[in-house]
């Protein structure tokens, strides 16, 4: 062998020997490498309306994707199923009580303290401190607006000045406000007469956004960071009718008695009820409208994850979808939230991120406050986790892990300032049980046996005395752990 062809041989072996230590390098630096986090959350989405279940007639193929691949956690619910006050137990890990967000946020409700505090730690302001960019596009509702009268028209929606963000540090969002076909929005540097008016869906537009964000070609994020998006969806929140065109066609020809096909479901308003959330004979027309949006919602995300796939982010990116709150559409007679009963109380939640956790069904009894302990945990830092969350780190589930699993989830129904009254109760697996406290002083008891009426068409109470009597106290003691005066 000459010396040229000995040249050659050292100069390949030297080549072969920095490309495996090069590979090596990226094999360890992808396996520290942090995850990043995609929260995306609908609002009003009930949990029937995930087409995987076959309950509502949707149609959500990239959700039943991500839950085929993901986490499914069957017993989720809404602890207090309203915007306002999910947003809060959400974002701190705590429940309404501590937050002061027991209502949603509006003008009349901002002297009590309704809205989120600027001293809460929240997950955004964990996840930055430890070297995440975070990002927020849509609807926040978790501003007060500046107090008005009690006989003065309410203000519902506020600007979010960038020292009430909680880290977020790209910004494209409102307050709240139901224009799904014509929305605005305020934007990271903008100030608050700076609105954008984008004249498209709501959920098209805020997907193109985030599309944006991902693609980070105008620095909406440090590129040298993970990121942490949140993504809050207001269809198919109500107007249920303000949808595209192209998803109401899925529907044509039906009406809304053909749709809604939950045993539980009375086409007049139900006045036995002691609530005061009804408007079933004026809205039901517009169930169609409410499945469109739903598959409307579904498309929009589909286009986000083909994104992450495009940009090699999907792997190693957690991608969570939820919702505030579910909707009655019908079912017991009522319209919308803020109830007990199934279709308001049970939320989505689908944890996906192949890269780590394989798919599977769970069903732990997880409340709102447990989501923000245990996505940190699953993200390596449960040590980061705030000392003043109320929320347990659950995440041993998704590596089948023994956890202490609880027995029960809290039902909170708010108006705790003000003079209307209020409701708690819980769920097991086994029985759903509230209470409503009316102004007088007078109680009116719902106590469902789910495991035999899974639509919860039959109120017990009344019917068994011990296990009525049992219930009042297993709620006593559960509202006593809580400091809850009620």
């Amino acid at each position: 062998m000459n010396f040229s062809n000995s040249k050659i041989l050292l100069l390949v072996f030297a080549v072969v020997i920095v490309f495996s230590c090069k590979n090596k390098t990226t094999e360890v630096k992808n396996e520290q490498q942090k995850p990043n986090l995609l929260f995306i959350f609908a609002d009003q989405y009930r949990q029937a309306s995930l087409g995987f279940l076959k309950e509502d007639p949707v149609y959500t193929p990239n959700i039943d994707q991500l839950a085929k691949e993901g986490v499914f956690f069957s017993e989720a619910v809404a602890n207090n199923p309203l915007c306002s006050p999910y947003r809060a137990m959400l974002m701190t890990g705590r429940y309404s009580l501590s937050t002061g967000v027991v209502e949603n946020c509006n003008s009349q409700r901002t002297e009590f303290g309704n809205y989120l505090k600027k001293d809460e730690v929240c997950i955004s302001d964990v996840l930055v401190g430890n070297g995440y960019s975070a990002g927020y596009v849509g609807k926040w509702h978790l501003d007060g607006p500046e107090p008005t009268a009690p006989d003065v028209k309410r203000i519902w929606d506020t600007w979010c000045p960038p020292d009430r963000r909680h880290g977020f540090s790209f910004w494209y969002a409102y307050g709240t406000h139901n224009r799904h076909n014509d929305p605005y929005y305020w934007t990271t540097d903008g100030g608050e007469e700076d609105k954008i008016y984008p004249k498209q869906w709501s959920a098209l537009h805020e997907a193109n956004v985030v599309i944006d964000y991902l693609e980070n070609t105008e620095n909406q994020r440090k590129p040298d960071e993970p990121f942490a998006l949140f993504w809050s969806i207001n269809p198919p929140h109500t107007p249920f009718k303000q949808v595209p065109e192209r998803y109401k066609e899925r529907y044509e020809g039906l009406s809304y008695k053909d749709v809604l096909n939950r045993p539980n479901v009375q086409f007049t308003d139900n006045h036995e009820l002691k609530r005061g959330d009804h408007g079933v004979e004026k809205r039901l027309d517009q169930a169609t409208d409410y499945f469109a949006s739903v598959n409307g919602v579904d498309d929009q995300i589909g286009r986000v994850i083909e994104k992450l796939k495009e940009k090699g982010l999907y792997e190693n990116t957690i991608i969570v979808f939820s919702a505030d709150h579910g909707e009655m559409l019908g079912s017991q007679g009522l319209m919308h939230k803020n109830v007990w009963f199934k279709e308001a109380y049970k939320i989505p939640l689908i944890i996906h991120y192949p890269k780590k956790v394989k798919p599977k069904h769970e069903d732990l009894l997880i409340s709102v406050p447990d989501y923000m302990p245990t996505l940190l945990g699953l993200m390596n830092l449960n040590t980061e986790i705030p000392k003043a969350v109320e929320g347990i780190d659950y995440s041993d589930v998704f590596f089948n892990k023994e956890v202490i699993r609880p027995e029960k989830q809290l039902y909170f129904g708010g108006k705790s300032f003000a003079s209307k009254g209020d409701a708690r109760g819980f769920r097991t697996k086994e029985y759903t049980y509230a209470v409503v406290k009316h102004e007088s002083g007078d109680k009116f008891h719902y106590l469902y046996h789910d495991t035999i009426d899974p639509y919860q068409m039959t109120n017990i109470w009344g019917k068994d005395a011990n296990l009525d009597a049992k219930m009042e106290k297993e709620l006593a003691d559960l509202l006593t752990s809580m400091n809850d005066p009620w």
